[in-house]
């Protein structure tokens, strides 16, 4: 549930459907306590009941805890701090000239999100330290990384969005927060090294999970929606 101004999060578990999806938010602080593997399993056997064309199901997935994951945390860091070669796009995931309404909506959540941390223009330090959490899997124990193979065509990205956000209501049912990250597609080459993934396999993006930390201010983060009448259309 979300209070009276809308701006903290109420971290206790839903069942609701309605109120899995308002109470589920991009966290981007994490506390260290661990999530079972067989609550992780449980959340994806469930998820796996998303529908896709055809039932192909086309989804891979694969779940880093401990020391695995702090390998692939480090790697993607060092990289992402020297700039190098390993920094490149595979598949396009912005539009590459932004446009109206939606560059306005791009630059509205990044005001919020560094206003809110009291990061302003220019703070070229504290813009890349705040980044660069996102290879920290922002300090959530359990990091996933979602892979599609890539002779598959743009219905099965389609599915994919389904199996994400069913993972992601699915875990507001056990307590948990999650945050999907495309900000890990830039380093495929070493997350296909760090995890043995065969080239045939796109990464889609990779997801944090774990338990929001109530007293960070970054996940006092409400990221605005606009009204249903901006995009729907009754005919």
């Amino acid at each position: 549930m979300v209070d009276k101004a809308n701006k903290h999060i109420n971290y206790d578990a839903t069942t609701a459907v309605t109120d899995a999806v308002n109470t589920r938010r991009s966290i981007r602080a994490f506390k260290p306590d661990c999530v079972s593997m067989d609550t992780v399993k449980s959340i994806l056997h469930t998820a796996g009941r998303a529908p896709s064309g055809t039932n192909i199901q086309p989804w891979k997935v694969y779940v880093t805890q401990g020391e695995i994951k702090d390998r692939l945390c480090n790697a993607a860091c060092e990289a992402f701090d020297a700039q190098t070669p390993e920094h490149q796009i595979e598949v396009p995931y912005y539009p590459e000239k932004w446009f109206e309404p939606y560059l306005a909506r791009r630059r509205k959540i990044g005001w919020d999100l560094y206003g809110l941390l009291g990061i302003e223009k220019g703070q070229r330090e504290k813009t890349h330290a705040q980044h660069r959490r996102n290879y920290l899997f922002f300090d959530a124990p359990v990091g996933l990384i979602f892979t599609l193979h890539r002779d598959l065509a743009v219905g099965s990205w389609l599915d994919y969005g389904l199996f994400l956000q069913s993972i992601m209501l699915l875990a507001r049912e056990q307590g948990l927060h999650t945050c999907p990250q495309a900000a890990w597609n830039d380093y495929h080459s070493i997350i296909r090294s760090q995890l043995n993934i065969d080239n045939s396999e796109v990464i889609v993006c990779g997801m944090a999970m774990g338990y929001a930390d109530p007293d960070a201010i970054v996940n006092e983060l409400v990221a605005e929606r606009v009204p249903v009448d901006d995009f729907v259309t009754v005919l």
